[in-house]
């Protein structure tokens, strides 16, 4: 038994043809995945009620730029990270320098810069002096005398007679805190890596003879 094979067509062509089809399809799986991914954890971020804000953070970007390849890689990442990864990993948060950290309350109201505002800023905010209370049973205080406004904010008060004036809690201090896990990023990478290889086979186009 003889058996012969016919070779239709240029062999170098076929091939050329070949590697371009799997070029692209390896780059169209891979920004498959990497937007997959970015939607993914905002999804995640958004859900765990962290706002969308912190959810735009999240980025995605494809490489090499421009053009198919076969190393085609994905990256995606968060513009807060430090943010983003305390959230994910539920880490136990420490005073620096080893004191108290000041959490504040309602009264306190928020920072001129965003987020979380701090005894000093508050001090030079407001004109008010805080005062620290220890308690033995739960969180000590820094509070100060002011008068709550309709916002429910502490500021000082202009009355001559003392009405309205209050001591309000300004900050809670407490040694530690235990931030809760509320992402799992993790698990969306690993998904996104695994339907790799599904997303690669679908997209590869059979190169015609």
């Amino acid at each position: 038994m003889k058996l012969g094979i016919d070779i239709v067509g240029d062999v170098a062509s076929l091939l050329d043809a070949e590697v371009k089809a799997g070029e692209k399809a390896v780059s169209t799986a891979m920004r498959i995945a990497g937007t997959g991914l970015k939607d993914a954890w905002r999804a995640q971020i958004t859900g765990a009620g962290l706002g969308p804000r912190l959810a735009r953070t999240i980025r995605s970007e494809q490489f090499p730029k421009g053009r198919p390849s076969l190393n085609a890689a994905a990256l995606v990442w968060s513009k807060a990270p430090v943010i983003v990864n305390a959230h994910d990993t539920g880490p136990l948060i420490r005073s620096r320098n080893g004191f108290w950290l000041a959490i504040p309350t309602p009264a306190a109201g928020t920072s001129r810069r965003g987020g979380r505002i701090t005894p000093g800023e508050w001090e030079r905010r407001t004109g008010l002096r805080l005062r620290f209370i220890y308690r033995q049973a739960g969180p000590s205080l820094l509070v100060a005398e002011g008068r709550l406004n309709t916002k429910g904010r502490a500021v000082a008060s202009r009355s001559k007679t003392g009405r309205g004036l209050v001591t309000a809690p300004i900050f809670l201090l407490v040694p530690q805190v235990k931030l809760p896990k509320r992402l799992n990023l993790a698990r969306d990478a690993e998904r996104a890596r695994d339907a790799v290889p599904g997303l690669i086979a679908a997209n590869w186009v059979e190169v015609k003879i």
